[in-house]
């Protein structure tokens, strides 16, 4: 059973570790992800392929944005 708070504290907020290295903030505050599928079984792919792999993509829908900074509050650009 979790711990009551005492009176006028607040609960630190944890931030979720897969979710901050997923994501990042840009320094104009516009949340950006990296692509997948970048670590094995890239033999056959073309060259231009890996290359467009390691661009960052703009996440889109409020939705999204929203539950990601609930999960990373302290995210930084």
């Amino acid at each position: 059973m979790p711990r009551k708070a005492k009176p006028g504290k607040k609960f630190k907020l944890k931030t979720h570790k897969a979710t901050s290295k997923r994501f990042r903030l840009t320094g104009s505050g516009v949340l950006v992800r990296t692509k997948g599928g970048k670590s094995h079984l890239r033999r056959r792919t073309s060259d231009r392929t890996k290359a467009l792999l390691s661009e960052t993509i703009v996440v889109k829908g409020r939705k999204f944005v929203k539950r990601i900074k609930r999960l990373a509050p302290n995210m930084e650009g």
